[in-house]
């Protein structure tokens, strides 16, 4: 597993961060099993949010033990200071922990969402202050769907965010304009060391009627072969972090082929892979 610098937080990241999404839906023995495989493979970084099901209360009894050996991110879907900051409370009691080293302003996209959350009385006040108060180190903002990249460009002026996320794959990539906004966006955090998470390294497409597969909530590769291409296409750009995907089947796939020294895929077996696995864009 490689590990990197976590932007400007101190904390040297596996390149591979444990999408906690992945525990909705699971039992916390299944979640226990789980565990066993991220320290196997070097994983201490994990991240969650308050909207991931049981995800959060799954994470939590590990940190009783285990605390000082994740970086520890969570996100809040609110808008306003009041209902984030209440947000978070619920958040610290599921993790049992004091603190979070990353808190996020989750799918922060939508142009009037935006407004409530970066103004007064907003989301990002709370962000603020409980960074004041020492209930979280650092803090984030991320997004899907094209419209990310730009929105997170918006949030960098009002802001100085410590993290960034937002949906990173060869097919999304053939967007033109996505590609030149997700450029943008690498090249101020590059400037001012913020961190780059990506998510959707899998995603083959949105399910078609009646073929829901896995947890996720879109379609995604489970070739391994095809896993090892999409998870080296993303971690050959050595600005990037990569989420996992949203189920617990996929991710031993995943930390093998993060294991293994990376290799770039060419365009060719990029164009190959979408057309062997009938890769769609998952956003348009």
């Amino acid at each position: 597993m490689e590990y990197k610098e976590f932007g400007r937080t101190g904390h040297r990241s596996s390149r591979v961060v444990f999408g906690a999404a992945a525990f909705s839906e699971v039992t916390q023995q299944e979640a226990d099993r789980t565990l066993g495989l991220l320290l196997d493979h070097g994983i201490n970084h994990i991240d969650t949010a308050r909207s991931y099901g049981d995800s959060e209360l799954h994470v939590g009894p590990w940190m009783k033990s285990r605390r000082s050996s994740f970086f520890l991110a969570s996100k809040t879907g609110m808008r306003t200071k009041a209902e984030a900051l209440e947000e978070l409370k619920q958040t610290l009691h599921r993790l049992k922990t004091d603190y979070l080293d990353l808190w996020q302003l989750h799918f922060l996209v939508d142009p009037e969402e935006w407004e409530v959350a970066m103004g007064e009385g907003g989301a990002l006040e709370a962000a603020i202050e409980a960074k004041e108060q020492g209930l979280v180190r650092f803090l984030g903002v991320t997004g899907h769907g094209v419209d990310a990249p730009k929105a997170h460009l918006k949030s960098l002026e009002v802001y100085d965010f410590d993290a960034v996320l937002f949906p990173y794959n060869f097919t999304m990539l053939q967007n033109p304009a996505y590609k030149e906004d997700v450029s943008k966006l690498l090249s101020v955090c590059k400037q001012r060391n913020i961190a780059v998470q990506t998510i959707k390294a899998l995603a083959r497409g949105e399910y078609k009627p009646n073929e829901k597969t896995f947890a996720t909530w879109y379609d995604a590769l489970s070739d391994e072969a095809a896993i090892e291409k999409a998870v080296h296409y993303v971690l050959s750009n050595q600005q990037l972090f990569l989420n996992s995907a949203g189920d617990i089947t996929l991710l031993p796939a995943v930390l093998k082929a993060a294991d293994k020294p990376i290799v770039q895929p060419t365009e060719a077996e990029m164009l190959s892979l979408v057309k062997q696995e009938g890769m769609r864009p998952l956003f348009t």
